[in-house]
């Protein structure tokens, strides 16, 4: 009899602090390059202050309250956590039809391929940084019974750039995909120049590597990064946020921004400025 495949899930939250989960329970968490983050402070389970007991216990809550990294984790969401996060915002690419297939990394299934407002924003609206993951068979099954598309299901690799590739050859044409890596964002937008690149868990990014992603990417968050913030920063047409933002660096990327404005109803000042606008509560430190 084979081997069952061990459950382990790496993840990186909260200022790239390492978290590892093996069978269902938190085995190891690495201390957070952070002090203080003001979406941590946010959170279902606020993280005042960035400290290893205080990561763990947010990661446990996300296990437990939702699922993550486990069989019967939720996949399906409508409920924004954020005003203009990754999945907020593709989530409202396609309700308006300018997005039609986003490319995603979700845990216990890899890099998927959703095309629901409701995946999209059930998978990543509560996710961090995913570095790698096992296959979790149940919550595969139920991504693809709502339409979604498993990449991976033997090994629940992650690949975006292959995700992308499968996108387009399903017939899809206008395809988004939230990406962590200059070298990943690169590899897509020589393959395939009409991908809507989204530049997520930017923090600790290099400078060369900062200015690498801004030139192809459509939106980037600026996350606790301090190259983002100035070289994105500087040339964003929008920035939607003060304490951790979203620029905008292509004329689609800022209407995607503008059609989530308009579909929400909470009340947005709207005022002309030289970018970026620092807050008064920023991650601390920059990385």
């Amino acid at each position: 009899m084979a081997e069952k495949e061990e459950d382990i899930h790496v993840i990186e939250a909260v200022g790239r602090s390492k978290i590892i989960i093996k069978d269902g329970k938190v085995s190891e968490v690495s201390v957070s390059r952070l002090r203080q983050c003001p979406l941590a402070k946010k959170f279902a389970l606020p993280v005042n202050e960035i400290t290893p007991p205080a990561v763990r216990a947010n990661i446990e809550h996300r296990m437990a309250s939702w699922g993550m990294c486990r069989p019967y984790r939720k996949i399906s969401g409508s409920v924004d956590f954020v005003g203009f996060g990754a999945s907020e915002l593709i989530s409202c690419g396609i309700l308006s039809g300018s997005i039609d297939a986003a490319v995603l990394a979700c845990d216990g299934a890899g890099t998927v391929i959703v095309t629901t407002p409701e995946l999209v924003q059930g998978i990543g609206g509560r996710m961090s940084g995913l570095v790698s993951t096992s296959p979790l068979t149940e919550e595969m099954d139920r991504i693809e019974q709502e339409g979604g598309f498993v990449l991976d299901r033997a090994h629940a690799t992650i690949d975006p750039v292959l995700g992308v590739s499968r996108a387009y050859e399903k017939g899809f044409s206008h395809v988004a995909v939230t990406v962590a890596s200059a070298d990943v964002a690169a590899a897509i937008h020589k393959k395939h120049p009409d991908a809507f690149i989204f530049g997520v868990h930017m923090s600790g990014i290099t400078e060369k590597d900062a200015e690498r992603l801004v030139a192809i990417a459509d939106i980037v968050t600026a996350c606790a990064s301090k190259w983002i913030w100035q070289i994105a920063g500087a040339r964003a047409l929008l920035q939607a946020g003060t304490a951790v933002p979203v620029f905008a660096l292509t004329t689609r990327g800022k209407q995607l921004i503008l059609d989530k404005i308009a579909r929400s109803d909470r009340p947005v000042l709207v005022s002309g400025s030289k970018l970026p606008v620092y807050g008064p509560e920023l991650p601390d430190p920059l990385l």
